[in-house]
């Protein structure tokens, strides 16, 4: 009887965390995970605890930075209004799947 091989592969996981401020350690306020192992389901209405309190939380827990949010000045006179979520930060983990 011949052995099975176990099959390693590396899948990436995905994670954006949106931040307060431009700091990597400012809160996190909101968040976005993409799974290519399988073992998550992100859904969208989201849950009431974010993954990680900031950035330099998830990196001291093996994630990689990969994206940092580009920063621009506020045009004169819109110094105070809302709008999307600018501080963006793209976080990759490789984890390994047996298949």
């Amino acid at each position: 009887m011949m052995s099975k091989e176990i099959i390693s592969k590396q899948r990436q996981k995905l994670m954006l965390l949106y931040l307060g401020n431009a700091s990597l350690e400012s809160h996190t306020i909101a968040w976005s995970i993409y799974d290519g192992t399988g073992e998550y389901e992100y859904e969208a209405k989201g849950t009431p605890e974010p993954p990680y309190a900031s950035v330099l939380e998830a990196m001291r827990d093996g994630w990689r930075v990969i994206q940092l949010p580009v920063l621009q000045a506020p045009e004169k006179g819109r110094e105070y209004e809302t709008n999307y979520l600018k501080y963006e930060v793209a976080l990759e983990k490789i984890e390994e799947c047996y298949e």
